[in-house]
């Protein structure tokens, strides 16, 4: 699919938008906007319009949607199932991806939902750095191993975690293959009294566990996930496997033909649990792994500087 307007506008129409406007009882998004009378917060977010333009409007008014009730949040949005493409040959370390998620969820410090680490595949081969989300599993191994049901899967692909039924027991993070999810040891940044939602993921209750939730209480009005606007280098990709399309809030592609032309993978597939989010090998790189060392505090720089020393020690 070629990058224009007339692709936005197919991504509006067959994607996201869809399922917010069924939510929404009907008509597009902004029109459902407009009839929302919330107080301005002063912070940014990128959306698409019903033309497929890419519009920043503030964040207060575009979460306009009243909070679905529990069961609405575990079914999800019927007929959708949300993927994610991450570019390994676009990411430098940049980690605005890191952080704004973690404003977003209004994550403590030492706490990080999207980790990047520095990968090498072989001693011949160069570093590269791959972000790692949570995978959104279609067989997750988490959900099976819940004694409470806290952690489901929904119909629209997501895994979420109920931070009002979760006992802290961590069976969740033992069985996840894939080390995405993380223990909240602290008091949350945000404020208990705020409404919590398992499609926020916030405000986090001390003695649970939190990950990475595809930010579905901000798709449902049609705004991509905080991790893919904030990428300046359109790293992520995220859209509607059903609806076979994906953008990275610049260009929106068919997902079928994204993948199978560059030869994407799921990341340790051989384990059976069918990951949603996609990669794409780090071919034709847009830039030298050291780049992702330049904007480092020091400490992190160091410790990135061990993994490569084990790297190369052990010809990983």
């Amino acid at each position: 699919m070629k990058n224009n307007s007339s692709s936005r506008r197919n991504f509006l129409k067959l994607g996201i938008a869809a399922g917010a406007t069924a939510l929404l009882g009907g008509g597009s998004v902004l029109s459902a906007l407009s009839k929302v009378n919330k107080p301005s917060g002063g912070d940014k977010v990128k959306m698409l319009s019903p033309e497929g333009k890419l519009v920043e409007v503030d964040r207060g008014h575009a979460l306009c949607c009243e909070v679905p009730s529990s069961a609405e949040v575990r079914k999800g949005i019927p007929g959708r199932h949300f993927v994610m493409v991450i570019d390994l040959a676009k990411c430098r370390n940049a980690r605005k991806c890191v952080s704004a998620c973690s404003k977003m969820h209004f994550l403590q410090p030492g706490q990080e939902y999207i980790k990047v680490f520095l990968m090498q595949d072989s001693e011949d081969t160069s570093p590269y750095w791959f972000p790692k989300p949570c995978f959104h599993c279609d067989a997750p191994a988490c959900v099976n191993v819940c004694p409470v049901g806290a952690t489901f899967k929904r119909e629209d692909g997501v895994v979420l975690i109920d931070n009002e039924r979760c006992i802290g027991c961590k069976f969740c993070m033992a069985a996840c293959p894939y080390s995405s999810r993380v223990f909240n040891w602290k008091k949350p940044g945000l404020k208990p009294e705020s409404n919590y939602s398992p499609e926020s993921s916030v405000p986090q209750k001390i003695g649970t566990v939190g990950k990475c939730d595809f930010c579905p209480d901000s798709f449902v009005s049609g705004i991509l996930p905080d991790c893919v606007t904030a990428c300046p280098n359109g790293v992520y990709y995220f859209g509607d496997k059903n609806e076979d399309v994906v953008t990275n809030g610049v260009e929106a592609l068919r997902f079928s033909e994204l993948v199978k032309n560059k030869s994407a993978y799921r990341y340790m597939e051989e384990l059976g649990t069918r990951p949603s989010v996609y990669y794409l090998p780090p071919v034709d790189r847009s830039f030298p792994y050291e780049r992702g060392f330049d904007e480092l505090p020091e400490e992190m720089k160091k410790a990135y500087k061990v993994k490569r020393a084990h790297l190369k020690k052990f010809k990983i």
